[in-house]
């Protein structure tokens, strides 16, 4: 009877322990990570993201809201993940918008170029007579 009860005891200090650790090893409120993902994908809203990169934009948002909700439901770790991915995906997107703005641009200035070039070689070139010799 005596080990029957030692070995519940130890069978209870050894769940206890496991739900104890279960706990303790889910880490702090990410709340850091949480806002730069909220500032990174408000930025990338507000860029030229959706136009160049909306995959990217697409993922971001659906990332973090992946993280507010396991934030919702105290999952930390989760959501500190989610929310370090959304930024990462965000700032992706941000990144492919504004090359895809660049390039739009460089287009513009290389049509133009063309333009002028085409407009000098259909003026005449305008000469001037050399300068004569004014005797002294």
């Amino acid at each position: 009877m005596l080990f029957i009860r030692h070995a519940l005891l130890i069978s209870v200090a050894a769940l206890g322990c496991a739900l104890t650790s279960a706990c303790a090893s889910e880490g702090p409120p990410p709340r850091e990570e949480m806002a730069r993902a909220h500032t990174l994908v408000e930025q990338a809203d507000k860029s030229n993201a959706q136009h160049y990169a909306a995959t990217d934009l697409q993922k971001a948002h659906e990332e973090l809201a992946q993280a507010e909700r396991s934030f919702g439901e105290r999952k930390f770790n989760d959501a500190k993940s989610y929310a370090e991915s959304a930024a990462v995906d965000a700032d992706v997107a941000s990144a492919r918008g504004a090359a895809g703005e660049a390039q739009h641009a460089a287009g513009e200035v290389a049509r133009g170029n063309n333009t002028l070039q085409q407009e000098t070689e259909k003026q005449p070139i305008a000469t001037t007579p050399p300068p004569t010799d004014s005797p002294k």
